[in-house]
């Protein structure tokens, strides 16, 4: 993942932003509410202001369908795709697809380009919210509240508004069954190399796995090919990396997974490497099996009306 010097942060204007702030100043106080008279006048000082692509006043009204940008020179942030797509969408909910490698929040490498940013950038929705997460490895749905009030409703209904979440995970070896049910307690390990990597309790060492949580999972076999499977994976729970540490207990990691295929070499090898300012070579990726571990979130069953039939959401090109 490549790290640039310098960033042109865009914000796309809407009927709806440009009602509640009509200028320049408004606008970017509204995206930006930590923003100080200070630093806007700073960034207009160092024509660092455009919209359109024109250095502009910030006293300039705004229209609809404008893009008023600032150009952060010293700002590094990491490159990722950042071609998230919306699915569906009602009145306070909204369902997106997350490419892999596109963070959904903040992380140490990337401030503006993350899911829930270029939401806030890119829609009417300047204030939405997350309703769930997803690691930033794994690409797929997402649903995201348009505001909050929206976030605050839901967020306390999330367990009645979220029926069912499945995946599709691209999976080392053959499993010898064809459906097969999980359930135990996941932890991280005292001593592990890796810090997050989460674990299958072992019961017979329960010292060493400090915040054991109980988790449960339904897998399916979907397809075989070249000595992989395609696996249907549902979370009846939704503990940290549960579908990937569950498949590498029962040996069976998912294709280029860093933390949990390979015994980890890689993640530490990246650790490594960021440290040095050094990337994964093409030979390193190929051997790992790609760039990104290979697990999507391919379907939401969703009940945001009381009273009707569920909303089954999946990935149309799945179809």
């Amino acid at each position: 993942m490549t790290v640039t010097a310098g960033f042109l942060l865009e914000y796309h204007t809407f009927a709806e932003t440009v009602a509640l702030a009509p200028d320049v100043a408004s606008f970017l106080q509204l995206h930006y509410p930590q923003l100080t008279p200070e630093q806007l006048q700073a960034w207009q000082t160092a024509a660092a202001i455009r919209l359109d692509g024109k250095i502009v006043r910030l006293q300039q009204p705004l229209q609809a369908g404008q893009v008023v940008s600032v150009n952060l020179p010293a700002h590094p942030e990491a490159e990722v795709n950042t071609d998230w797509q919306l699915i569906w969408q009602n009145d306070e909910l909204m369902a997106v697809y997350k490419p892999p490698l596109l963070p959904v929040s903040r992380t140490t490498r990337n401030l503006h380009n993350t899911l829930i940013s270029l939401v806030r950038r890119q829609t009417p929705h300047y204030n939405a919210h997350l309703l769930h997460r997803l690691d930033t490895e794994t690409d797929g749905l997402l649903l995201i509240a348009k505001n909050s009030a929206a976030d605050c409703k839901w967020k306390k209904q999330l367990s009645t508004l979220i029926l069912r979440k499945r995946y599709h995970a691209n999976i080392y070896g053959v499993p010898a069954w064809q459906q097969k049910e999980l359930i135990c307690a996941l932890s991280e390990r005292i001593g592990s190399e890796i810090r997050s990597q989460m674990y299958v309790v072992d019961e017979t060492q329960p010292t060493l796995y400090p915040k054991p949580k109980q988790s449960h999972s339904r897998f399916r076999r979907l397809a075989v090919k070249g000595g992989r499977a395609l696996i249907e994976c549902e979370l009846i729970t939704g503990r940290k990396h549960q579908i990937r540490a569950q498949l590498a207990h029962l040996g069976h990691p998912i294709v280029a997974d860093k933390i949990y295929a390979h015994q980890g070499y890689y993640y530490l090898q990246r650790l490594a490497l960021t440290r040095q300012q050094q990337e994964f070579t093409d030979a390193e990726i190929a051997a790992l099996g790609g760039p990104h571990h290979q697990l999507t979130a391919v379907a939401l069953e969703i009940q945001p009306y009381a009273g009707q039939k569920p909303i089954v959401l999946q990935l149309p090109w799945l179809d």
